[in-house]
């Protein structure tokens, strides 16, 4: 009955579309996870020595529970795609005209007897286990004894086995892909970017995310065209994780290649910190760049080839290292010049890569002379500082866009904007946090499984559904399966963050007085088009 129940609660929204494919596997899971529930209660109800029913009793209560339980399976089913288009809706997607509830069912029982298969054979194993040493062993201390040999058998198993054959392959497939060089990309003949002729960067060193950073972007002919002003080349350093050994290595020779084409001497310098593949999000890179007339550097340094999720699963802290490293390499020069004409010094990274740079330095080091400010999109749900700004919010401002005390250092913004006090002044530093209500990366905390998140209270984000529920286990099943499928989402939404939206972003961070309002919407409506078509 439970294990029908959480099926059922599995078909409800969540913060993102779901494929049938992806609704059948978490369907299944949901419903194993229930069953699982259910067998414990029993387990302990016996265990206990609480009275069963019996008898007729007994009968007509399983068919009562049959009964509710085929009730609400085909009730949920037939509102499954209503609940999906609820969320479409809200992007902008086309609706569905159908859950595909065949498809679901066959895969939700698939998984659930695959996931039940493997329960069960961890149970007959424990039983083995017990039995064998039942025979020497009190009873008591043969089950313990068993419980013990038995999870680490299958952790044994799990781990030893196929989580690092898994994982090897993963390591190989992406270190190849980061090897790859496009046949369509070529070494820029631009001496002032990295992997030049002229670069102290090799160009095959760079890596695959490397290299299209550093020979894409707009050319100071494309931002005078469109601003009408006049524009300078941007400068785009990168360093691969094959440039140099270690963290600190790499961040020398980063640089001494802003030394090298003069990244000190441009208006802004901007630290970003890529994520687990090396990524850096063109949008947002791209919206700065026409915001300043391409006066603008910035620089970045892999730390891994690894989807962001595997690198801090494989690499905990190792982003944060090179981030900090490169920092405090910057840093330690920047602070070397003369104030009056030193560029302005910036932080970016999104995702794992706002995690890492939000790391990469603390208040305390900076004090004397702080950076100007940060820009950071799509922070993890266990970045500290987010955590620490959002649970400390001013009452009555949502989870989602939080209010934090006056607005002088930190403030959110979303697809509408940015959130703060009326008649806030920036202070010193300005950082923005650019998120969506809709980006499970986010918004997701292992305390779902037992409470509902504040993010769910209402008033609700502009991009979330009002047809979302919160269910114990449940939901948290739904927001983990959301994480995986996060940057599948239209721009705008989700995990995929707009460049319209990165250019409010920077113009609060940046203090761009110079674009009023009908130029910024101009230019908004010129890099939406631009990265749609592309």
């Amino acid at each position: 009955m439970l294990g029908t129940l959480f099926f059922a609660a599995s078909l409800t929204p969540t913060l993102l579309p779901r494929s049938f494919l992806i609704q059948g596997v978490l369907s299944g899971a949901s419903m194993a996870v229930g069953y699982g529930v259910g067998v414990f209660i029993r387990w302990l109800w016996n265990y206990m020595g609480l009275p069963l029913p019996g008898g007729r009793v007994l009968h007509m209560t399983k068919l009562l529970a049959t009964a509710i339980c085929a009730v609400v399976v085909v009730t949920f089913l037939w509102h499954a795609a209503q609940w999906q288009n609820s969320i479409r809706e809200l992007m902008k997607l086309e609706p569905v005209d159908s859950a595909h509830p065949l498809e679901v069912g066959l895969i939700a029982l698939a998984t659930f007897i695959a996931l039940v298969g493997l329960a069960r054979t961890f149970e007959a194993t424990l039983h083995f286990i017990s039995r064998r040493t039942g025979s020497f062993l009190p009873r008591r201390v043969a089950n313990v004894v068993a419980a013990v040999a038995a999870v680490a058998l299958f952790w044994s198993v799990i781990n030893g086995v196929l989580f690092r054959a898994a994982l090897h392959f993963a390591d190989a497939s992406y270190e190849e892909y980061d090897a790859l060089i496009d046949p369509e990309t070529s070494p820029p003949s631009d001496t002032l970017r990295a992997g030049s002729s002229a670069s102290l960067i090799d160009w095959e060193e760079l890596g695959r995310r490397g290299r299209e950073f550093v020979s894409t972007g707009p050319s100071a002919s494309e931002i005078a065209a469109f601003t009408g002003k006049p524009a300078l080349e941007p400068i785009r350093v990168y360093v691969g994780r094959r440039s140099a050994e270690t963290p600190e290595e790499r961040a020398e020779l980063a640089l001494e290649e802003l030394k090298r084409v003069g990244a000190f001497e441009r208006e802004a310098l901007i630290i970003v910190t890529p994520t687990g593949t090396g990524w850096v999000d063109p949008a947002a890179m791209t919206s700065v760049e026409y915001l300043l007339h391409g006066n603008v550097a910035s620089v970045a340094v892999q730390y891994s080839y690894l989807a962001s999720w595997l690198s801090l699963l494989t690499e905990p802290g190792y982003g944060t290292d090179v981030a900090r490293a490169l920092f405090r390499a910057v840093y330690a020069h920047w602070t070397t010049l003369p104030k009056d004409s030193r560029p302005r010094l910036y932080l970016h990274g999104l995702s794992l890569g706002a995690m890492d740079s939000e790391q990469s330095t603390d208040l305390i080091e900076v004090l004397g002379d702080p950076y100007d400010g940060a820009l950071w999109s799509g922070p993890p749900f266990s970045s500290r500082l987010w955590r620490w700004t959002l649970a400390n919010r001013q009452p009555g401002s949502p989870a989602w866009l939080p209010r934090f005390r006056d607005g002088s250092f930190v403030r959110f913004m979303n697809q509408n904007g940015v959130q703060a006090a009326p008649g806030a002044t920036w202070g010193p530093v300005r950082t923005v946090f650019l998120q969506y209500a809709s980006d499970p990366i986010t918004f997701f905390d292992y305390r779902d499984i037992y409470r509902q998140p504040d993010w769910m209270t209402p008033p609700r984000g502009p991009d979330v559904s009002p047809e979302l529920r919160w269910y114990p286990l449940v939901t948290f099943l739904q927001l983990g399966v959301d994480m995986a499928t996060a940057t599948t989402t239209p721009m705008g939404y989700g995990h995929v963050f707009a460049p319209e939206h990165y250019v409010d972003a920077w113009i609060e961070v940046l203090d761009a007085r110079d674009w009023p309002a009908e130029e910024a919407a101009r230019l908004k409506d010129h890099l939406r088009d631009s990265f749609r078509k592309s």
